[in-house]
This record gives C-alpha cells, sequence and structure tokens, in this order.
C-alpha cells in the first residue's frame, strides 16, 4: 500500500496559478545598489507579459520611515521575510547585478531549494556556476 500523497502549499498555490491561467510571475533579486537595473529589468520582464516582484524598499537611500536605527534593523528583517514569500511566489527567480552579497545568496539558495529556476543578468556571478 502507497502512502498518500502529501499536498504542500506551495503545490496549492502553484496548482491554483495554473487554474487561473496566471502569467508568469518573476521575482527579481539582488543588492538594492541595483535599483535602477532593478527598474529596468521590471520593464523588460513586463513588456515580455510576466508579472514581476520586486523590492519595494532600498534601505541604503536615506528616507523618514527607515531614519531610526533600530527601527531600520526590524524593518529590514520583516522585508527579509516578505521577499522570501515572493520568492515562494514567483515560478522564476531573476537576479540583476555583478556582485552577489550574502542576502541574494540566500535568496537564491532559497529560491533553488524550492526547484525555481534562477536566471542572472551577469551569469558569471552565479555562486553555483
Amino acid at each position: 500500500m502507497s502512502s498518500p500523497q502529501v499536498i504542500t502549499p506551495a503545490d496549492q498555490l502553484a496548482e491554483a496559478k495554473k487554474q487561473l491561467n496566471f502569467p508568469r510571475i518573476i521575482a527579481i533579486c539582488g543588492s538594492t545598489r541595483f535599483m535602477a537595473e532593478m527598474a529596468e529589468a521590471d520593464l523588460r520582464e513586463t513588456k515580455a507579459g510576466r508579472i514581476v516582484v520586486k523590492p519595494g524598499c532600498d534601505l541604503k537611500s536615506p528616507h523618514e520611515l527607515w531614519s531610526d536605527p533600530v527601527e531600520a534593523e526590524a524593518l529590514k528583517i520583516r522585508l527579509d521575510e516578505l521577499h522570501r514569500s515572493k520568492i515562494l511566489l514567483a515560478d522564476e527567480v531573476l537576479v540583476v547585478g555583478d556582485y552577489i552579497g550574502d542576502s541574494t545568496r540566500s535568496e537564491i539558495s532559497y529560491a533553488r531549494s524550492l526547484g525555481r529556476p534562477v536566471r542572472f543578468t551577469h551569469p558569471e556571478v552565479d555562486p553555483d556556476a
């Protein structure tokens, strides 16, 4: 007798997207120093008919919403969790930029652990290449 197949929330999400005939969803990852390049990648992916999710805040640029260092650190933790949800939602990850830091390396690892294909604007920076 075979054991029952376990349906994960990720499986349910994938099935729902298929049922709804969603376009592919692309999560853009990379250092926030590449926000302009992310915007360009967003434009190109959107033109190609894909839904794009990407970082929405650049904590390295001054802003009143993260001017307090304690609040900024708490916000960074929340934003990292939010971005992991974007990766879970996505069908594919696009890594932008010619530099991979610890956060982006972690996002790549997470995406690959989920079986998400990962593309690079600069393939030479792929940590697993």
